[in-house]
């Protein structure tokens, strides 16, 4: 057998193979096993025949048992039904036909049909799984360990002395053979490392593994490896994974082959979505992997790309792509400096595949998004250091390196030349055009895209235990997730939603209301830039009016990017609707009631146009209530306060990112000075070590950190007021709480002050002829409510006021309150009540004897002795006109007092009336002319 000379055909060993095929099928499993035991031994009969050796004899003998592959993929279920060590038999004897073969003849077994091919390739992956090599310290997994069918995982065994000479003879091949040079100077195969030899071992391998068999019957394969000599096992170890390659590396040259045929379409296959060569190299890299195969692999990879990258990346095969991106993405973290710079390369020929078929890279962002978020969860995120405390780990610093680096122009060339790779691989040039779409600009957006997501994701693994005791931390973070998911809908819109479950649980209506009208406004994003909803674009900036933070970053091409399990085709108007009613019911809750009237407004237009009649009147109804409420307000003589902000200054080392930060926090409208700072104490003390303390600053002087002690860190928390919209800054008038709540409708604040008082003698407080003031202005990034509870501070200014103008408006500020009171209009003689209330509150505090110091003490300070003279003529003049002005105005509130006042009110109208007098009396030793003027 087959015949005398290597040239001659014999029918009758064809039948042999194919009668010996047909027994395992044979219900005996002795039979099974003496079937398996022929066909090997005629395969070592031929591999080690004398007669044999040359190239055409090989081939010849690859041909002659070429039909055994046939019989095989007829007999898929009888091969599916063998042991797994007869499965190996027979892929190995399978491998060996195919590597012998000529391309042509292996043409021909992809020509006969669609099935067919899809069943060469299913062989194909079975030989990735049955021949994958693992180490028990394993570090280039790209997947976690799996357990084969005899249920030893990765202690399987695969050398047996049955196989052992067929499989010597293959492993002996693949690394005779010379370096085969592939398309664009990409080396496919390489010599795999030579079996390990030592005079001390005490015999070969395969006697030691006969004799672990016989004295160990019905013990596990990690009880017979164990049982080796140290040198046998290694030499084992060697022995599998040379073996692994060389399947793997085989298996990559097959796909190389298919690859050129399906770029000429002389194979049948589903050109459509080529599903043969997504499936096989998804086998490929979800497999532990040596380190030659991953340097044969990225030429291979290219090569797949260039020929068939409209294909691989269309829609259908969105599973595919995300499976490759997240491979490589893992491939990005290995230890190995080699491997995980092929990965960069791998992702830069996705990209450059995006440019090349879609012009952008938006659609492939979502998908590098979503991918390195499931990434994230499989991965090591965090470790702890040797004092206790958390950092990242090596796996996500090795990650961020790879992600830096895949957007660094001036390495790319040097490191395509290092992966055999040719230097022009990344351009995208189509034909007929010379112009390259590929834009560095735009890689460099996905990089600073993807690592935006990562140092989120990694700042909330490291913040962890402390997520139940700070809070503004915790919805720092959820809120920093959900703005670096920002381009993928579904993300984004998920961590809006643990924001605003956050802000539920720490009763922030306001912000939790915002959070769910970002949601919505995503929906409405989506829905508008399909024009299949009752929105326009009108309605999305109506929505921005009340969260300024609806996120800007979703893009037509983002919304567009459809991914499967993932894209904006599943928003809806109905879960839009479902979003607005949630947020309206939280800013009822946080007494917001302008806010609501405008989220009904939204809602409105949907029920308008189902003509849904009941969910009309039920909003009208609410609206009615909504504006009710919002002049009840209004009206109310107790100035209405939404919530009360406080500045904090935080400076130390040890604090970390925060040092030398201020923010500004948005507190309950009950929350006091001395509860926030008991709150922020409990907080910042929690994170200290007994090296630290914490000391809390007692005013709102300027702070210089430098002279600071080192050891303590310090916070500064000082009461702020908000600034409404058309407020002067410059104005040196005192501000007062009936003014900032004057506007009900103005309650989205992003500007606020504090006024200090300071000496220049260095005293905090003197006379009113020493007594200077400074106004610190600062600006916040975003706008209050908002997403979170606290805003950084991205601007300040300040502006000190003499004493004089100091006087000057506290002067002013009275005047002004009075001549508001008496402007203001009154719609009914039910509002008579109320401002006859707040008209004799003010009065009450202006011209009343028991607080006349005010005014008076202004006169004694400026105008009498020495203070004086140091007076320019203009100040003089500033001063007069605001007494008189005051004076004037008070007199004319006098008589208005006395049309609105009952008998029971006479006696307090007397004692304005005395108290005004004895006003004008006093003042009339400083200002003569007062008298004639009033």
């Amino acid at each position: 057998m087959p015949g005398r000379e290597p040239s001659e055909r014999n029918y009758l060993s064809t039948v042999l193979v194919q009668e010996l095929f047909m027994t395992w099928d044979h219900d005996d499993v002795v039979q099974r096993l003496k079937a398996s035991r022929i066909l090997v031994v005629l395969m070592c009969k031929h591999e080690f025949d004398a007669r044999y050796q040359k190239v055409e004899d090989k081939l010849y003998i690859a041909q002659l048992y070429f039909p055994l592959i046939g019989l095989i993929l007829d007999e898929m279920p009888v091969f599916y039904n063998l042991s797994t060590t007869q499965k190996r038999d027979v892929l190995i004897c399978a491998l060996q036909i195919i590597r012998n073969l000529d391309d042509m003849s292996l043409t021909k077994a992809w020509q006969q049909s669609v099935a067919r091919t899809r069943l060469f390739f299913k062989l194909l992956e079975e030989c990735l799984v049955l021949f994958e090599f693992k180490k028990a310290t394993e570090g280039l997994s790209t997947a976690p360990p799996s357990v084969t069918a005899e249920g030893d995982g990765l202690f399987s065994p695969k050398y047996s002395d049955l196989l052992s000479p067929a499989v010597h003879e293959y492993i002996n091949e693949a690394s005779r053979q010379e370096n085969r040079v592939m398309p664009e100077n990409g080396y496919l195969w390489q010599r795999l490392s030579p079996q390990i030899s030592s005079p001390s071992q005490p015999y070969s391998l395969r006697e030691a593994l006969a004799q672990a068999h016989s004295s160990r019957m019905g013990a596990s394969s990690r009880a017979m490896r164990e049982s080796l000599h140290p040198i046998l096992r290694q030499k084992l170890e060697l022995w599998e994974e040379n073996l692994s390659a060389s399947v793997s590396l085989q298996v990559l040259e097959i796909v190389e082959k298919f690859s050129e045929a399906a770029s000429i379409h002389s194979i049948a296959t589903d050109y459509l979505k080529l599903d043969c060569i997504t499936a096989i190299v998804m086998a490929c890299l979800s497999r532990n992997q040596p380190v030659a195969f991953w340097k044969a692999f990225l030429p291979v990879f290219n090569n797949l790309f260039n020929r068939h990258g409209g294909t691989l990346m269309v829609r259908e095969n969105d599973r595919f792509l995300k499976q490759v991106a997240f491979y490589l993405l893992r491939l990005a973290v290995f230890r190995n400096e080699s491997i995980r710079r092929r990965a960069v390369i791998g992702l830069q020929i996705l990209i450059r595949n995006s440019f090349y078929n879609f012009q952008s890279t938006a659609r492939l962002r979502v998908m590098l998004t979503i991918t390195l978020s499931e990434l994230m969860s499989d991965i090591q995120v965090t470790q702890m250091r040797s004092d206790g405390c958390m950092e990242e780990s090596g796996e996500i610093g090795r990650l961020r390196k790879s992600l830096v680096e895949l957007a660094q122009e001036n390495i790319a060339h040097d490191r395509l030349r290092e992966c055999s790779i040719s230097i022009s691989a990344l351009d995208a040039v189509t034909e007929g055009s010379r112009e390259n779409r590929w834009r560095w600009g735009e890689v460099r957006e996905v990089s600073m895209a993807l690592l935006r997501a990562l140092d989120a994701g990694t700042e909330h693994a490291l913040l962890g235990p402390m997520l139940g005791v700070d809070k503004y931390a915790a919805a720092e973070s959820y809120h920093s997730l959900a703005w670096a998911y920002a381009h993928v809908p579904d993300l984004h819109i998920m961590w809006l939603l643990h924001l605003c479950d956050a802000h539920q649980e720490m009763q922030s209506w306001a912000e939790a209301a915002q959070c769910a009208v970002a949601v919505a406004g995503v929906i409405m994003q989506a829905l508008v830039g399909r024009s299949d909803a009752v929105w326009g674009k009108e309605h999305v900036d109506a929505l921005k009016k009340i969260c300024p933070m609806v996120s800007d970053l979703l893009t037509s091409d983002s919304l567009a990017a459809e991914v499967e399990g993932y894209g904006a085709s599943k928003l809806t108007v109905d879960s839009a609707v479902k979003y607005l009613q949630l947020a309206n019911k939280l800013f009822s809750q946080a007494e917001l009631f302008h806010f609501c009237a405008g989220i009904l407004e939204l809602i409105i237009p949907v029920y308008k146009s189902r003509y849904a009649y009941g969910q009309l009147a039920k909003c009208h109804t609410s609206l009615t209530g909504i504006y009710e409420a919002i002049l009840d307000q209004e009206s109310s003589p107790i100035p209405f306060i939404d919530a009360t902000y406080y500045r904090v200054g935080f400076y130390g080392e040890c604090l970390g990112k925060l040092n030398k930060k201020e923010y500004v926090y948005r507190e309950a409208r009950d929350v006091r000075l001395g509860d926030i700072m008991e709150k922020l104490s409990h907080i910042y003390e929690s994170k200290l070590d007994g090296d630290h303390t914490l000391h809390i600053i007692p005013d709102s002087r300027h702070v210089n950190a430098d002279e600071l002690q080192p050891g303590v860190c310090y916070l500064q928390i000082t009461s702020v007021d908000p600034v409404m919209e058309d407020e002067d800054l410059e104005s040196r008038k005192e501000r007062v709480a009936s003014h900032l709540s004057a506007s009900i409708r103005a309650r989205v604040f992003d500007h606020f002050l504090f006024d200090t008082p300071f000496t220049k003698n260095g005293k905090t407080q003197g006379g009113l002829e020493d007594q200077w003031k400074r106004r610190t202005v600062l600006e916040t990034e975003g706008s209050f409510p908002a997403l979170v509870n606290r805003l950084l501070v991205v601007k300040s200014q300040s502006r000190e006021f003499s004493p004089i103008e100091n006087a000057i408006g506290m002067i002013e500020t009275r005047t002004a309150a009075l001549r508001n009171e008496l402007e203001e209009p009154r719609s009914s003689e039910g509002d008579q009540l109320p401002r006859l209330q707040s008209l004799q509150r003010i009065l009450q505090g202006s011209v009343a004897v028991q607080v006349n110091s005010g005014v008076l003490g202004v006169c004694t300070a400026f105008l009498s002795g020495e203070p004086a003279t140091r007076l320019r003529s203009q100040e003089l003049q500033q001063l007069i006109a605001a007494l008189l002005e005051f004076m004037a105005v008070c007199k004319r509130a006098i008589r208005v007092h006395s049309r609105l006042i009952g008998e029971e009110d006479q006696d307090f109208h007397s004692q304005l009336v005395n108290g005004f007098q004895s006003l004008t009396a006093e003042l009339s030793h400083y200002i003569p002319a007062i008298l004639s003027e009033l």
